[in-house]
């Protein structure tokens, strides 16, 4: 898969990282309860009180990459769980397209990296168990999406 505009060049310190995560999670799970322009969640996450320690561009490049390939991530999202995305959670449904998001577009971040992050947003977000149905469904999802790294 070929990386959406704005992905590129977005390195840096991986807890700055990870607070973008969480910062991509809380906005696209706003976005799933009231949809509108990447640029808007951006714009509303990018005064939130953690936005300091967060890699800004990393959240930017989430937050508008998984808006750009919504379509695309959820019919791979289908094939990978027992449920159609729409049934999901939407901690879980977020938590998953930036998993596969970050699995299918940034060969930079290990596959290890990309589950990890998505499990401990579910875990710490998400509904009782949802972190397992997480890992699960991002586990078959680096098989096929990363099989030499798998």
């Amino acid at each position: 898969m070929k990386a959406p505009a704005g992905a590129a060049g977005v390195r840096r310190h991986s807890g700055a990282r990870s607070v973008a995560r969480k910062l991509a999670l809380q906005a696209l799970y706003r976005w799933q309860l009231n949809e509108g322009p990447w640029q808007d969640l951006v714009a509303e996450f990018g005064d939130a009180d953690d936005m300091a320690r967060a890699d800004a561009a990393y959240f930017r490049a989430l937050v508008e990459g998984v808006w750009r390939a919504r379509a695309e991530l959820d019919a791979r999202l289908a094939t990978f769980a027992d449920r159609a995305p729409q049934q999901l959670d939407p901690i879980e449904h977020a938590a998953l397209l930036i998993g596969l998001y970050e699995l299918g577009y940034l060969a930079e971040v290990p596959y290890r990296v990309a589950i990890n992050e998505a499990v401990s947003l579910a875990r710490r977000f998400g509904a009782t168990d949802g972190h397992k149905f997480v890992n699960a469904v991002l586990d078959r999802a680096a098989r096929v999406l990363r099989p030499d790294e798998h």
